[in-house]
């Protein structure tokens, strides 16, 4: 699994990840983290945390996530800020707004929605 790490690329290995949803998992409510936590099931609701989410490519998310750093190649829909970046991978199909500003997004990606990417240098001048 990768990782935005300023403008470089990091491996996340398994052992990284804290918490797992799997497949056929469903949950509902608010999920807190402070360590990578992957979600594989199905997941509505709100997502907060200063580290990494990795959505896979099983799961169905469907509310508001704030983190750092989000992973996605299943399906979103709802609205994101991450602090860091946001990486939507092969098969990823997201609806809604993405606040961040790092984004990498692969070809194959079903995007339909609004970007806000806000500068470094305005917030700095504020």
């Amino acid at each position: 699994m990768l990782g935005c790490g300023g403008n470089r690329v990091k491996k996340i290995e398994k052992s990284e990840i804290k918490a797992f949803l799997g497949a056929g998992s469903y949950f509902e409510g608010k999920l807190s983290f402070d360590e990578v936590v992957r979600i594989d099931g199905k997941f509505s609701g709100e997502i907060q945390s200063s580290d990494t989410l990795i959505i896979g490519d099983t799961a169905e998310v469907e509310g508001s996530i704030q983190v750092g750093l989000l992973i996605l190649s299943g399906k979103f829909k709802g609205q994101v800020v991450a602090s860091t970046g946001i990486e939507l991978l092969g098969k990823a199909r997201v609806t809604g707004l993405l606040q961040t500003p790092q984004l990498k997004i692969a070809e194959t990606v079903n995007f339909n929605g609004e970007i806000k990417m806000p500068s470094t240098d305005a917030a700095s001048s504020e």
